[in-house]
């Protein structure tokens, strides 16, 4: 049986434009939502890197859509994006060098969500 409590998903990206797994874990975050799921999308370490301006268009691992499409489609059918606070720091940035819709928090949002019973995935 599903229920509320159940049908959120965290995503959990680690790994930056480099990696096709970041293209990969935002294509399986939206096809969760696809499937009824609550998507929310934590980035952190390299992770950061996928939501800084430019940097963003310039992945696009063959045959899946680019990243900033990927990301733009998340983020326009109610994805939550969230970036590691001190990962953010670490790197220099701040919110004005992040693409509109990413929100800079600690973990603890998410392990809200992972404490009401949500599924997790790490890329």
């Amino acid at each position: 049986m599903t229920t509320e409590t159940n049908r959120n998903l965290v995503v959990v990206i680690t790994h930056g434009t480099e990696h096709e797994l970041s293209s990969a874990a935002f294509t399986i975050a939206n096809g969760g939502m696809t499937a009824g799921l609550k998507v929310s999308v934590f980035l952190t370490s390299a992770g950061v890197d996928l939501v800084r301006k430019r940097a963003i268009d310039m992945t696009h691992v063959a045959p899946l859509d680019p990243l900033a499409a990927l990301v733009k489609d998340f983020l326009t059918r109610g994805g939550t994006l969230w970036a590691c606070t001190p990962c953010v720091k670490a790197r220099g940035y701040t919110q004005e060098d992040l693409i509109e819709g990413t929100i800079i928090t600690g973990a603890s949002p998410m392990h809200e969500l992972i404490k009401a019973g949500a599924a997790t995935l790490s890329f």
